[in-house]
């Protein structure tokens, strides 16, 4: 099925990480016929990504953005405008996990700013600053990363309060913005093994991919080739018409 990708120009936030969902990401997009703007606060690693791109035989260019402020994701937005002269896909992978682990007695307000910062208005200045190119062109395919535990019983927790947030502000922004032909979406990933653990003891790590493939109906956990598959779709003009929807990967875990 042609996803009718080619000649496309996607930002892809978090890309730095070559085990990270942001670079499957870049690289599955670029497989697909899109140009690629790698975006991360670690520009090693976004080059990396950005190269490895150019090995796919798309373009590719590096940024270094801190998307937490504004600015800056700004200067990413007129960096990509420089090079291709259009941004036709947004891709919000940047995340973190400040109070992994914690009790929500344990998680200071500092903690909770810092996971809103980066997972919500992290997503909201990206989003601001491509809405203007997006709405000229009368084009654009935005996704967002939310997560399975901003449905999940798991606690008063700030990463899951921060990923449901994600989830209202997605439905907002495919409300307002569907007249210009922007589609919106999310991703809700499940499991998904790379670096965002690493804090956590290797054992420990071992044991909670394994639990949790146990739980999930298909008995697996997911890959970053299944992350970037679903949002292949989501940006593909094969989707047109779904905005607004939160897509779960998680072997079935959540079914609603």
């Amino acid at each position: 099925m042609d996803l009718g990708l080619k000649g496309k120009v996607a930002v892809v936030t978090g890309s730095a990480s070559q085990v990270g969902m942001g670079n499957a990401i870049c690289l599955m997009l670029a497989k697909e016929g899109c140009d690629i703007v790698s975006a991360d606060m670690d520009l090693e690693g976004a080059l990396k990504t950005a190269e490895a791109v150019k090995a796919l035989g798309r373009k590719a260019i590096a940024v270094k953005v801190n998307i937490t402020v504004f600015a800056e994701a700004e200067e990413m937005a007129k960096a990509a405008l420089k090079e291709f002269g259009k941004i036709d896909i947004l891709i919000n992978t940047a995340g973190l996990n400040a109070g992994m682990g914690s009790q929500f007695l344990q998680q200071k307000q500092e903690v909770w700013e810092k996971d809103f910062a980066v997972n919500l208005y992290g997503t909201m200045n990206c989003s601001k600053a491509v809405l203007p190119t997006m709405m000229e062109k009368k084009y654009g395919k935005i996704v967002n990363f939310s997560s399975i535990v901003a449905k999940m019983a798991g606690g008063p927790g700030s990463y899951a309060a921060a990923k449901a947030a994600v989830l209202a502000f997605n439905r907002g922004l495919a409300a307002q913005y569907g007249a210009n032909n922007i589609n919106v979406n999310a991703i809700a990933p499940g499991m998904v093994q790379t670096k965002f653990f690493d804090a956590m003891a290797k054992d420990r790590q071992d044991k909670m991919f394994d639990a949790m493939a146990n739980m999930a109906p298909l008995k697996r956990n997911q890959t970053t080739e299944d992350i970037a598959n679903a949002v292949a779709f989501l940006v593909s003009d094969v989707s047109r018409n779904i905005t607004g929807q939160c897509l779960q990967v998680d072997s079935g875990m959540i079914m609603q």
